[in-house]
């Protein structure tokens, strides 16, 4: 065998699978997948809501103007005086008043007249009613809901977009995950594609080699089940690799029948190297947006507790209003378009209200220290990821010198297991264990490798970096 082992993974490992496909970058990735995510569009929408609720509280301190307009039909007018009253009194004086009219013949002429036109005085016209009615009403003192509601309303909206920032560091700590899982399952595919492609033309040699009686039939049975179990193997990293690209796309937003190829998919491209990582657990105190939507949710517990308590207080406003009407009583009854207007303050005293909302109170009080004990219990276990990630990055620089010094011994072996069974002195069997040997320290390499990516990223997302870089 003039060939290496060696020589023949590199070269096979310098050929991409997805050559002249577009790679994507990882920030490529993360931005698509920002843009995309229906959670993060979700989220964006909530704060938009919140800011639209924000701005409508505001209008609480503004008079409350309302306009009233109605119109009524009766089906028969107003007798303001009962005339039957009137003919029967009439009935009475007449014998009475008879020689008074005989005498004066004019006043009698003139007098059924005079009772009509006096019965249309006393008549009002009302079977068409108009009303309208313009009110104000100025609160002055609402036993400060008004003000508790605002601050409420602004609590809620940085709530919302803390909220919204804790999804996008979710999505970009899921992107990157899948991204480097991409990334190993790619290297660790090129490398089971040359170990099989090695391992036949090995098996092709060493059939030749059977046939001339330098080697044995033992060592050929020994080569086709190495070749049997790489075959076993490059399969399994085709379809972990196929569904990791698949799950890329999906959170990239892209079609699932064209996964992406990645830049980063040839690992010697990239240059990762043993890091000593340290953090202060106040950094993420101070950036974490779970505990920050966990402080807002206090502050708004806090507030309504506040409110409860403004339930228990009187109220105070000043009032307004004009009152026009057609037919209208302000000078008498006439059928035509009139108002009149009045000024007023309002007070209220909510005097039964004392018990439930003592009791709204103390629900309130107890949700604030809910609230207050979870941000506590929050706060430790931030503090336990963050001592953990460091642990983690730096166990994974450990993993990674000692795979790179691994993979060095690894090669060291391969190469002195190429020379002697070139040489004739070493067996087929010993010179496949090295390659198995030189192959499984390449693996490791690769995830050592993966891991400090990973590392580095969970550490960013527990110090609330993640997206800020």
């Amino acid at each position: 065998m003039k060939h290496t082992f060696i020589l023949w993974i590199i070269l096979a490992l310098s050929v991409s699978a997805t050559y002249g496909q577009e790679m994507l970058t990882l920030e490529q990735c993360r931005r698509l997948a920002i843009e995309n995510n229906k959670e993060l569009k979700i989220a964006e929408a909530q704060v938009d809501r919140a800011t639209q609720e924000r701005a409508a509280a505001r209008t609480k301190y503004f008079p409350q103007l309302s306009a009233m307009g109605s119109y009524l039909h009766n089906g028969k007018q107003l007798e303001l005086v009962d005339y039957s009253r009137f003919d029967a009194m009439g009935a009475q004086l007449m014998p009475q008043l008879l020689p008074l009219l005989m005498k004066y013949p004019q006043v009698a002429q003139s007098l059924p007249k005079l009772m009509e036109e006096l019965k249309g005085l006393t008549q009002v016209d009302i079977r068409n009613v108009w009303i309208g009615d313009v009110s104000l009403v100025q609160p002055v003192f609402m036993g400060g809901r008004i003000i508790s509601y605002n601050q409420i309303t602004a609590y809620a909206r940085d709530l919302a977009k803390s909220m919204h920032d804790t999804k996008l560091q979710d999505v970009i700590c899921r992107t990157d995950e899948t991204y480097w899982q991409v990334v190993s399952l790619a290297n660790k595919k090129k490398l089971a594609d040359a170990y099989v492609t090695l391992l036949r033309k090995m098996d092709t040699d060493i059939t030749a080699m059977i046939a001339a009686g330098v080697a044995t039939k033992s060592d050929g049975l020994a080569v086709k089940v190495k070749l049997n179990e790489a075959e076993m193997a490059q399969t399994k990293v085709d379809n972990g690799l196929a569904l990791s690209r698949m799950l890329l796309a999906q959170i990239c937003g892209l079609d699932l029948s064209q996964p992406p190829a990645l830049a980063d998919e040839r690992i010697e491209d990239f240059a990762v190297r043993p890091t000593t990582a340290q953090a202060d657990a106040s950094e993420a105190f101070a950036h974490r947006p779970e505990l920050k939507s966990l402080e807002l949710a206090t502050r708004i517990y806090q507030k309504k507790e506040q409110i409860a308590l403004a339930e228990l207080l009187p109220t105070v406003a000043l009032t307004a209003n004009y009152l026009v009407t057609n037919p209208n009583s302000f000078h008498g009854f006439k059928k035509e378009f009139s108002g009149t207007y009045n000024v007023g303050l309002l007070v209220r005293v909510p005097l039964s209200a004392w018990w439930e909302g003592t009791y709204k109170r103390h629900a309130a009080r107890a949700e604030t220290v809910i609230k207050r004990l979870e941000t506590e219990e929050v706060r430790e276990k931030v503090e336990l990821q963050v001592n953990q990630s460091v642990y983690k990055v730096n166990e994974a620089s450990k993993q990674l010198t000692a795979s790179t010094r691994n993979m060095e011994r690894a090669e060291e072996n391969l190469r002195y297991a190429n020379v002697g069974f070139e040489e004739g002195v070493i067996p087929a069997l010993n010179l496949m264990e090295a390659q198995t040997a030189w192959v499984s320290a390449r693996s490791q390499l690769i995830d050592a490798q993966i891991e400090v990516k990973l590392t580095e990223v969970y550490l960013s997302k527990a110090l609330g970096r993640l997206g800020k870089e």
